[in-house]
C-alpha cells in the first residue's frame, strides 16, 4: 500500500438482483462514481423452476463477473474527479443472506464446475428460496428441547431462509451435491475471502453477521450448534461443523488483501485491504447513521429492519427477531435484525400479474397506479392486506402463510388494490415497531433508505401515517455501498471506529415525511383489524371470530365519506 494519506474507500453491495460498486471520499461521504451492473442469468438475475414457486437460487459466477464489471467501471469514472487506487483506505463487503454457496475443497463455487453448470441445487441459495421450510420446522422443535436454547438469540423459530435449514434441505434435494461440497460459505464471507486470495473453507474469515444470525453462532454455547445436536438433525451436518474457521470476525477487521491479480483486472490497487463481509441490511444501516434508539428500515424486494443496544445494558431475548448478535452491527453493540419477506417484491408481483392494460399501456407502471392511488384517503377503498405473500419474516417467521385481500367489491380498481397492498406493508412494520418496543427497545427515530425510499413519496407518507412517525431518508442513495465503505474504512485504518466514520460520512435528507393527523386516526383502527386478521391467521390456537371485519371495513369506507 501507498504511504500517501488515503482519501477514498470502495463499498461493493450485493443486492438480489445486481451488484452495486460506490467510491466514496471519506473526508466528507461525498460519492464520486457509483455503477449499478445486472446479473445475467435466470430471471433478474434469480435462476426459478416454474414447478416449485419457493425455489431462487444464483449463479456464483454472476458475483465475481459483476464485481470485475461495476469496480473496473466505478474506477474508471473516478478517475475524472481525481481517483487514484493508492489512495483507496480499503473495501467493504455486503451480500443478501442467508445466501449459502456450496464449495468444493479449494473453496470453489459447485456451480462454477463443469459438472454442477446446469444443476439448480449446486448454485447460491438465494436468501428468498423457502424449499427448507420443513427442515427449518424440525430445527425450531429440536432447538426449543435443548438446554441450550440456540433459537432464544434468533426470536425462537428457525427459518428456511436461514444457513442450516438450507444445507440440510440440499442433501434431502440432491444428495450428489451434497456430498460433493466439502463445506459451505455465506456469499457475505466468500466474497472477501475470493479477493484476498484464501477461499480455504477451513481457514477463510467468517463474518459475525451471517454466523449470527442465521447460523445459530453465539459466544454463549460456545460457537456454532454443538456437534451432538447437529447429529440429532442429520449426521452429516454434524460433519460438516469442522469445516468451518472456528472463529468469528467483526467487519471493522481485515479479511485480508487484495491480491494482485484482481487488483490488475479492476485498476485498484494490490494489497488494499478488503474488510470482513456481512449483510446489505447492517452495513445499511451503518450507513444511514444507526444509533441507539434509531430503527433503520432497508426498503427494497423485501425489508430489514435494524437497531442497535449497548452491550452494557439488560437486553430481553425478543420473539421472532431474525437475531440479536453482539457487534454484527457495531462494536460495543448488539445487532437487532427484523424484516419483512415481501414488500416491491409485492408490489411488483400486482404490477406483473393484476394490472389493466389502462395502467400499462403508457409509462411507469407503478407510477401510473401511484398517480390514481394517492387521490385516495386513508380508509376510502374498503380494502385491507395481509403482507405475507412470500410468507412472514418477523414477528411470526413462517413463511407457509400467504397474502390476503378482504374488502374487494365489484367496483375495486387496481389503483385501491395497489394502495390496500402499500398499506399491509406499513401495517407490517407497524408490527415490528411494536415488537421492539414491547420488549424495551424504544424507537425514537425512524431512517429509511432503499430505492422505495428514494424513489416513492407516496409509500413514504403512508409509512408515516400508518406508524405515526416522522420518516426519515438517508443522504445516500447507496446507503448500504455506503455502510460497505465505512468499514473498508475503518478496517483500513482511515478511522479508529465506525462511530468516527459515521461523523464524517453519513447523514439524512432535509426533508422528512411527517404523520397526517386525520389519516393517522384512521389508520389506527385499520391497523386494529389488520391484527385480527394477522393473528388469526399468524398464530396457532388463536380464537379467531373475524365475523365484523368485513362489515367494519364498510363503516370505515362510509365515514370517510360522511366526514
Amino acid at each position: 500500500m501507498s504511504t500517501h494519506k488515503p482519501k477514498y474507500a470502495i463499498g461493493i453491495d450485493y443486492g438480489t438482483n445486481s451488484v452495486r460498486a460506490l467510491v466514496v471520499d471519506i473526508t466528507d461521504g461525498s460519492e464520486i462514481a457509483s455503477v449499478v451492473e445486472n446479473y445475467p442469468s435466470g430471471d433478474a438475475g434469480v435462476l426459478l423452476d416454474s414447478k416449485r414457486p419457493l425455489l431462487a437460487r444464483q449463479n456464483p459466477a454472476d458475483y465475481i463477473d459483476g464485481f470485475y464489471r461495476a469496480v473496473s467501471k466505478a474506477v474508471s469514472q473516478a478517475k475524472k474527479h481525481g481517483f487514484k487506487p493508492e489512495l483507496v483506505a480499503g473495501i467493504g463487503i455486503d451480500t443478501t443472506g442467508s445466501t449459502p454457496i456450496p464449495v468444493d475443497r479449494n473453496g470453489t463455487p459447485l456451480g462454477m464446475l463443469p459438472e454442477f453448470k446446469n444443476n439448480l441445487t449446486a448454485q447460491a441459495w438465494l436468501w428468498k428460496d423457502h424449499t427448507s421450510f420443513d427442515e427449518a420446522a424440525v430445527i425450531t422443535e429440536k432447538a426449543s428441547k435443548n438446554k441450550d436454547q440456540y433459537l432464544a438469540k434468533c426470536g425462537g423459530r428457525y427459518s428456511s431462509e436461514w444457513f442450516w435449514s438450507k444445507i440440510w434441505h440440499c442433501k434431502r434435494e440432491n444428495p450428489k451435491v451434497f456430498q460433493a461440497a466439502y463445506s459451505w460459505v455465506e456469499l457475505a464471507d466468500f466474497i472477501p475471502a475470493f479477493l484476498t486470495g484464501n477461499t480455504n473453507p477451513d481457514t477463510l474469515p467468517r463474518g459475525i453477521c451471517a454466523a449470527g444470525h442465521k447460523a445459530m453462532f453465539h459466544e454463549q454455547w460456545g460457537g456454532l450448534p454443538s456437534k451432538t445436536f447437529l447429529r440429532s438433525l442429520d449426521p452429516d451436518l454434524a460433519k460438516l461443523r469442522d469445516r468451518f474457521n472456528p472463529e468469528t470476525k467483526t467487519s471493522d477487521q481485515r479479511a485480508g488483501t487484495l491480491t494482485a491479480e484482481i487488483a490488475q483486472k479492476t485498476g485498484l490497487a494490490a494489497g488494499t485491504p478488503v474488510a470482513v463481509g456481512a449483510f446489505d441490511c447492517h452495513f445499511g444501516a451503518v450507513g444511514a447513521g444507526i444509533k441507539p434508539g434509531t430503527l433503520v428500515k432497508i426498503l427494497g424486494t423485501s425489508t430489514c429492519d435494524i437497531m442497535i443496544h449497548p452491550l452494557s445494558e439488560p437486553l430481553s431475548d425478543i420473539p421472532g427477531l431474525c437475531g440479536i448478535v453482539p457487534e454484527s452491527v457495531m462494536s460495543g453493540m448488539y445487532g437487532l435484525e427484523a424484516g419483512q419477506s415481501a414488500v416491491g417484491d409485492i408490489f411488483n408481483w400486482f404490477v406483473k400479474n393484476l394490472v389493466p392494460k389502462q395502467y400499462t399501456a403508457n409509462g411507469d407502471v407503478h407510477a401510473n397506479l401511484t398517480k390514481e392511488a394517492e387521490k385516495l384517503r386513508a380508509g376510502e377503498s374498503g380494502l385491507l392486506a395481509l403482507d405475507w405473500n412470500n410468507g412472514n419474516r418477523t414477528v411470526l417467521v413462517d413463511q407457509l402463510l400467504s397474502g390476503l385481500m378482504v374488502g374487494a367489491t365489484l367496483h375495486t380498481t387496481a389503483p385501491e388494490m395497489y394502495r390496500a397492498l402499500v398499506e399491509a406493508t406499513a401495517f407490517g412494520a407497524f408490527t415490528i415497531i411494536q415488537r421492539f418496543e414491547e420488549y424495551g427497545v424504544q424507537v425514537k427515530e425512524v431512517i429509511n433508505c432503499g430505492g422505495i425510499a428514494e424513489k416513492s413519496p407516496f409509500v413514504m407518507q403512508i409509512y408515516a401515517d400508518v406508524c405515526n412517525r416522522p420518516m426519515k431518508i438517508s443522504r445516500s442513495a447507496q446507503t448500504c455501498a455506503l455502510g460497505a465503505a465505512i468499514f473498508g474504512a475503518v478496517a483500513g485504518g482511515a478511522f479508529g471506529d465506525v462511530r468516527e466514520a459515521q461523523k464524517k460520512m453519513t447523514g439524512v435528507k432535509p426533508s422528512v415525511y411527517k404523520p397526517n393527523a386525520k389519516a393517522v386516526v384512521i389508520y389506527k383502527k385499520l391497523y386494529k383489524l389488520y391484527r385480527e386478521l394477522h393473528d388469526s391467521f399468524g398464530l396457532k390456537g388463536h380464537e379467531a371470530n373475524l365475523y365484523g371485519v368485513m362489515k367494519e371495513l364498510i363503516k370505515i369506507r362510509e365515514g370517510v365519506f360522511i366526514g
